[in-house]
């Protein structure tokens, strides 16, 4: 029988309490969400800011409906890039300080691209390298491993490490440092101007995935390099998505005219996707206008004191973040997805991430805080977790 590894595969899965199954959500207003007819406090959304559920987002969708339509029709390159495209590009463009930005449907197919137009078959790059942090997301790691550059690891925020790897590189590669703003797992920041520092002592290029980063730091929420002043030069390649703290979907890949012209002609996951529909891009930059505003940024700030305050005070262990992302490491995946049940009988929707996703022994509680969590949502929580952990042995 053909694809027989498939049973075998699911059957491991299961048995290793690494099963994955998803969760249909009906409508729900703020942070409550209705899952199979019961309500949740939500904290497994990367809906940082509360925008994926604002009025004025909303309205620009309508808006955007009503002058463009529902979908792009076509591919960038032949009749799908529209005004709003164009807009949101060249507001990017301006408010990063960069020379152009080029969008795409999702983080993934930007990192694939970046990833596999700079390091292509014919560009002969098998002395090329990049290098990237251990815990870099996903979608880059597909994207250096299939690629014909040398793909090389050095440990998490370590840049000792990454000095050593660069000490031993030839002067004369295309070097690629990759890293995120903020870690989507781990939730703390990457010493992006240290990296910025060491790529260009050695004549690389630094690439930043703000994914996380992007919309609540900085002081108009454009992320780590607004965080920090840094400039085209020190990150040649920014790429950021709108769909967490923006509130809407797709991404962006920002850099310089020739980069972005580049991608243009080579980033074979921009040329060949039906680009995202023009209403979209319009409720998207309403949605980083908006976002200007310092309010729910501010807001989030508190909630995140607060839960790491409260979260102290019960002897709940947290990591080293001061991000909306604050896990809570119990260690195997069987006790992370028994605390996670429990939390869900107590009202509290958090959910369990296994291997592969982190590290073995790492499992975890992914808390995410957001700007639409009430004072006292986030006193519910630390209770629900003190009670959950307490009664699951470890």
């Amino acid at each position: 029988m053909a694809f027989e590894f498939i049973v075998e595969a699911l059957l491991a899965r299961k048995q290793d309490k690494l099963w994955r199954k998803r969760h249909s959500l009906s409508p729900g207003v703020g942070p409550l969400i209705e899952v199979d007819g019961q309500h949740y406090l939500n904290f497994s959304s990367n809906d940082y800011l509360g925008f994926a559920s604002s009025q004025t987002v909303a309205q620009a969708w309508v808006d955007g409906l009503s002058e463009y339509g529902s979908g792009s029709g076509a591919s960038p390159l032949v009749t799908g890039f529209t005004q709003a495209h164009l807009e949101l590009e060249a507001h990017l463009a301006k408010a990063l300080k960069r020379e152009r930005v080029l969008l795409f449907n999702s983080g993934f197919a930007a990192n694939q691209a970046i990833c596999q137009a700079l390091f292509a078959r014919n560009n002969n790059c098998g002395a090329d390298l990049i290098i990237a942090d251990k815990l870099i997301h996903a979608s880059f790691v597909d994207g250096a491993q299939s690629c014909q550059a040398t793909f090389k690891r050095f440990k998490h925020n370590d840049t000792h490490h990454l000095n050593d790897i660069m000490a031993r590189a030839s002067a004369s590669s295309n070097i690629l440092i990759a890293t995120e703003g903020v870690f989507s797992m781990d939730g703390d920041q990457a010493p992006v101007a240290e990296l910025a520092q060491i790529a260009q002592d050695h004549n690389a290029w630094l690439m930043v995935d703000d994914a996380h980063g992007f919309g609540v730091l900085g002081n108009s929420g454009l992320g780590v390099v607004e965080q920090h002043n840094l400039s085209q030069n020190q990150v040649p390649v920014l790429m950021a998505t709108f769909g967490k703290a923006i509130g809407t979907a797709g991404a962006f890949v920002a850099g310089s005219e020739q980069l972005i012209d580049y991608l243009i002609n080579f980033g074979r996951h921009y040329i060949y996707s039906t680009s995202m529909p023009a209403a979209q891009a319009h409720a998207t930059l309403s949605s980083i206008k908006a976002n200007e505003n310092p309010q729910k940024r501010r807001l989030l700030q508190t909630r995140i004191a607060q839960f790491k305050h409260l979260a102290d005070n019960a002897n709940i262990p947290l990591m080293a973040s001061d991000t909306a992302i604050q896990p809570v490491i119990v260690g195997n995946a069987e006790r992370a997805l028994s605390i996670s049940e429990k939390l869900k009988q107590l009202g509290i929707w958090a959910t369990a991430i296994r291997y592969p996703t982190v590290p073995k022994g790492t499992d975890r509680l992914r808390i995410t805080l957001s700007a639409m969590h009430e004072e006292q949502d986030i006193s519910a929580l630390v209770d629900a977790l003190q009670i959950a952990i307490s009664q699951t042995p470890k």
